[in-house]
C-alpha cells in the first residue's frame, strides 16, 4: 500500500540518498539520532519564512558537523553581509557544543518541490484564505512548472467547520508503487484559529532512468515525433515502384477449398419437407360462334 508509506523512505538506496550522513557504533548512535532531530527542529522553526526544503547533516568526526539547508530564498536566510548565517551558526554550536559549518543551497524550481508547495499552502491557511482556493493555486503552478502529477491532502477543521474532515485535489499521475518514479513528498501542519490543519503534498517528477533503460511508456510528445519521421521517411507517392494489376491482392477465385459447415452433432435430424403438388389447370370454356352471329363481307369478283 505505497500510500500508507513515505515516498523518500521507500525509495532510499533506489533513487533517493539519505538526509544524514554518518556512521555510529551502538552506543553514539541514539545520540546522534536525537540531536539529528533537534537540530532540524531548530533550523525549521527559525528559517521556517524562507522555505526550507529539505536539511542534510554530515558529521567528519565526533566534534564536527556539516549542515547543508535547501532552501528557496538563500538571501533571506544569509542575511545583509552574511550576518544571518553566522546568527544561525553561533546558535548550532552552543546548542551542540561542537564545530559547526552550515553550507546554503538553492533550491532552483521550488514550484517543483512538494515540501515548498505544502509550506506555502499551510502559510496561505495561517492567513485564512479558502482551502479550495490554495490548493488549486499550488496544483496550477506546479503543473505550469512541468511537474507530472501532483496530489495535496488537506485534513483537519477545514474551513472551520464543527467535524474534522479531508479534502483531496490531484492533477495528472502519481504513481506510488514505481520506484523509478522521482515522488517529491512534503507535509506539515498550519496553526489556524480553529486548530491544526495537516498538509501533505505528493508531486510527480517524471522517472529516473540509467542510461540503458528505456521508459516503459513514452512520452507523448516523442511519440509524435517518431510517428512524423516515420512519415517522412516513407517518401511520396509518386516515388513508389508501380504495381502490376495481377499483382495486386484480391478475392482468389481459384484453388480454393469450400468453407465446410458446422453442423452440430445433437440436432435432431428434420424430416425431408414434402414435394410440393401443382394445382390442376382451370378449364376454359370455348364457346364455338353461331352461325348468324358471323358476317362475311364478300365482294364480287370480276372476271
Amino acid at each position: 500500500m505505497g500510500q500508507k508509506v513515505s515516498p523518500h523512505g521507500l525509495r532510499v538506496g533506489v533513487i533517493k540518498d539519505w538526509d544524514s550522513k554518518w556512521f555510529a557504533n551502538k552506543k553514539n548512535f541514539s545520540d546522534y539520532l536525537i540531536e539529528d532531530k533537534k537540530v532540524r527542529e531548530f533550523i525549521k522553526q527559525k528559517l521556517y519564512i524562507a522555505g526550507v526544503s529539505k536539511i542534510v547533516i554530515e558529521r567528519a568526526a565526533e566534534n564536527q558537523m556539516r549542515i547543508s539547508v535547501l532552501t528557496a530564498k538563500p538571501g533571506m536566510v544569509i542575511g545583509r553581509g552574511g550576518d544571518g548565517i553566522d546568527q544561525l551558526k553561533r546558535e548550532l554550536e552552543k546548542m551542540t557544543g561542537k564545530a559547526v559549518s552550515v553550507n546554503i543551497v538553492e533550491v532552483r524550481r521550488p514550484e517543483l518541490d512538494a515540501q515548498l508547495t505544502a509550506e506555502s499552502i499551510a502559510q496561505a491557511l495561517e492567513k485564512r484564505v479558502s482551502y479550495r482556493r490554495a490548493m488549486k493555486q499550488a496544483i496550477q503552478r506546479t503543473m505550469k512548472a512541468g511537474g507530472k502529477g501532483i496530489k495535496v491532502v488537506v485534513s483537519g477543521r477545514v474551513g472551520g467547520a464543527e467535524i474534522a474532515r479531508s479534502e483531496k485535489y490531484s492533477e495528472g499521475n502519481v504513481p506510488l508503487h514505481t520506484l523509478r518514479a522521482d515522488i517529491s513528498y512534503g507535509f506539515i501542519e498550519a496553526d489556524t484559529q480553529y486548530g491544526k490543519i495537516g498538509v501533505k503534498v505528493w508531486i510527480n517528477n517524471g522517472e529516473i532512468l540509467e542510461k540503458d533503460l528505456v521508459p516503459a511508456i513514452p512520452e507523448e510528445k516523442e511519440s509524435r515525433k517518431a510517428d512524423r519521421s516515420r512519415r517522412n521517411e516513407r517518401g511520396r507517392r509518386d516515388d513508389r515502384p508501380r504495381r502490376d494489376r495481377s499483382d495486386r491482392g484480391g478475392r482468389r477465385t481459384d484453388d480454393r477449398e469450400p468453407v465446410k459447415r458446422y453442423e452440430n452433432p445433437r440436432k435432431r435430424a428434420s424430416k425431408p419437407a414434402a414435394p410440393k403438388q401443382e394445382a390442376p389447370a382451370e378449364a376454359v370454356e370455348t364457346v364455338a360462334p353461331a352461325q348468324a352471329d358471323v358476317q362475311v363481307d364478300s365482294a364480287p369478283v370480276e372476271e
